[in-house]
């Protein structure tokens, strides 16, 4: 290690740490780790409340918090907006017994960057702790895995799952284009059309003509 490293890594462990947990063994395993990745300065709140007042006083660049708190349920959400919306620049790791990837991900998009479960080692929290520091994100493969495919699933509408004649179909009927024309734009059949459209209605739920174009116009809303 060089000494302008050197000198960053030292730095980096005299900068104060907040931890925001109810569970007082949480807090102690949490300070173990901090201790044991050189960090001198170590803050802990027991409420979303007290936590927020810390981190507002002490302006950590590090906040390890949890999500749900006793009689406040998923209050930690709101504690990571809240940071994130004063200081952008905070760097949240959460450590939580929430395996969901739907709450992974919510966590994620509100603004932590990192997630670790309470029941995986401790070695675990502390290499999150050291990506999180310096601004890399953390998640652990499985965890990873599924909030991607996840997020795949939330993209994926249902006039995606439509042929690309389809889709040809379908933006000429947000035009308001007849069977009839929609064949000669394509070159095809009337049939051809009309099979088409029979096709979709059952591809996107739907039961008549008038509720295909309706899901045909608000499609190409969407797409601008």
């Amino acid at each position: 290690m060089n000494a302008i490293a050197s000198q960053i890594d030292i730095a980096a462990t005299r900068l104060p740490v907040l931890v925001i947990d109810d569970h007082p063994i949480v807090l102690q395993g949490c300070r173990r780790v901090l201790e044991d990745a050189g960090v001198e300065t170590i803050a802990e709140a027991t409420t979303v409340v007290g936590g927020y007042r810390i981190f507002h006083r002490l302006r950590p660049p590090v906040v390890i918090c949890d999500l749900t708190f006793q009689g406040s349920g998923m209050a930690g959400l709101g504690l990571i907006r809240r940071i994130r919306a004063v200081a952008p620049e905070t760097r949240i790791l959460v450590f939580s017994m929430h395996n969901d990837p739907v709450i992974v991900a919510r966590a994620l998009e509100a603004g932590a960057l990192g997630y670790v479960l309470k029941d995986h080692a401790s070695a675990e929290l502390f290499e999150a702790f050291g990506k999180v520091r310096i601004g890399e994100v953390y998640l652990d493969r499985r965890l990873a895995t599924e909030v991607a495919m996840l997020r795949a699933d939330a993209r994926r509408t249902p006039e995606s799952q439509l042929t690309p004649r389809e889709q040809q179909i379908l933006a000429r009927l947000a035009q308001g284009r007849s069977y009839g024309a929609i064949a000669t734009d394509l070159s095809v059949s009337y049939k051809t059309v009309t099979n088409a459209c029979s096709q979709m209605r059952q591809k996107l739920g739907v039961r008549t003509l008038a509720e295909l174009i309706h899901v045909a116009v608000t499609h190409a809303q969407r797409q601008g």
